[in-house]
């Protein structure tokens, strides 16, 4: 009898709560983020371990550039579900992009921990994609005298390959683009289109023919036989 009473007294708490998360939700996905935000709030304020809601908050605050709100609502999420692999790789990329922001000392001192939350997200989720991709996008950004390496984008590049071929073959043009070898990033986005007719490939083939290799021709060809292909 009590827990029936209790039920009925909190149930137009948690319909309230479901009702602004749902608020939120749709404001989010009509890309109304500083809106949907506030309901957000509404809710963490009444369920405070609420794990979608800090994610959304999170999101919200990475788009908004704010880093530093957007790591402590990661921060949250790995203290309260450590084994969840997207928390530690969402936690790495805010942790990654305000490094840019920061002096060279600053930055330094934060790539390890960048590193290790896309590393811990792979060992949580042996087929994390997204991780592999910003390892890659570390190491080759990165000058070689702190960490950059072009033998460990490599690395992870295999591996996508052997998760996602298309992700394979993308992330190695990639490679191959940033180091400027631009006929040999041709082949493996070429080979990226040739087993998926992937949207990413095309354009990232047509980029490389208008603005690394002059050769705006070829780039207009390769979006017309996307947009061929498509009809």
């Amino acid at each position: 009898m009590q827990k029936t009473t209790l039920l009925f007294l909190l149930l137009p708490v948690l319909l309230w709560a479901q009702s602004n998360f749902e608020k939120g939700e749709e404001l989010y996905k009509a890309s109304s983020y500083n809106k949907s935000a506030t309901y957000f709030q509404l809710v963490l304020n009444n369920s405070p371990s609420d794990l979608k809601t800090i994610e959304y908050l999170g999101d919200i605050a990475g788009h908004n550039k704010e880093w530093d709100k957007a790591i402590g609502y990661y921060q949250r999420l790995k203290q309260l579900r450590p084994s969840e692999s997207n928390y530690h790789y969402k936690f790495g990329g805010a942790l990654g992009m305000k490094a840019l922001e920061v002096n060279k000392f600053k930055a330094l001192a934060m790539i390890g921990d960048v590193k290790e939350s896309f590393e811990k997200a792979i060992i949580l989720n042996p087929k994390h994609i997204e991780s592999r991709w910003a390892l890659i996008e570390l190491y080759i950004k990165l000058p070689g005298i702190v960490g950059g390496s072009e033998a460990k984008a490599l690395k992870y590049s295999n591996e996508l390959l052997k998760l996602s071929a298309i992700d394979g073959y993308l992330s190695r043009g990639h490679i191959e683009e940033c180091f400027k070898r631009y006929s040999t990033a041709e082949i493996y986005y070429k080979k990226a289109i040739a087993i998926g007719d992937s949207k990413t490939a095309y354009i990232k083939l047509s980029d490389l023919y208008k603005n690394k290799m002059n050769e705006p021709g070829k780039a207009r060809s390769i979006l017309e036989e996307y947009k061929e292909k498509k009809q």
